[in-house]
């Protein structure tokens, strides 16, 4: 039977002895053998990996190359000068908070009970107040 963490530490070098095993008392291993012969034990599944998706193999442009896009202003997406801007990366963009307004809204009552609850914590019933004041 296992002895586990609560057997104590193992001692150092030739003193050392896994705990982590049953232990195997005199005639165990025959008895364990015969048990193990008695029925087929289970397999592991192919488990051979599968290749891994292609990566496009497009050629790397040298540092110091010539542009490969002659036609696009070198301002193009930043904030200055000709060529589109950041708006064309798609990111930042203001939040639209009507459908959130109007999920949270559906969830008033349930905050509501939470926050009426006595073993609610007093920082949420602060986050719970902050969010429906800003509805």
């Amino acid at each position: 039977m296992a002895r586990g963490p609560l057997a104590g530490a193992s001692g150092p070098g030739k003193f050392s002895k896994r705990t982590d095993l049953p232990s195997a008392y005199y005639g165990e291993g025959v008895e364990t053998a015969a048990i193990k012969s008695g029925a087929p034990l289970a397999t592991t599944p192919n488990v051979t990996p599968s290749s891994a998706p292609s990566v496009s193999k497009s050629p790397v442009t040298p540092m110091f190359a010539p542009t490969q896009r002659p036609d696009e202003p070198i301002t193009a997406g930043i904030d200055r000068g000709p060529g589109a801007g950041p708006e064309a990366l798609m990111m930042n963009q203001p939040a639209d908070y009507t459908n959130f307004n109007a999920n949270v809204q559906s969830y008033i009552p349930v905050l509501s009970y939470i926050s009426s609850l006595q073993n609610t914590s007093p920082e949420t019933r602060r986050a719970i107040r902050q969010l429906r004041d800003s509805l």
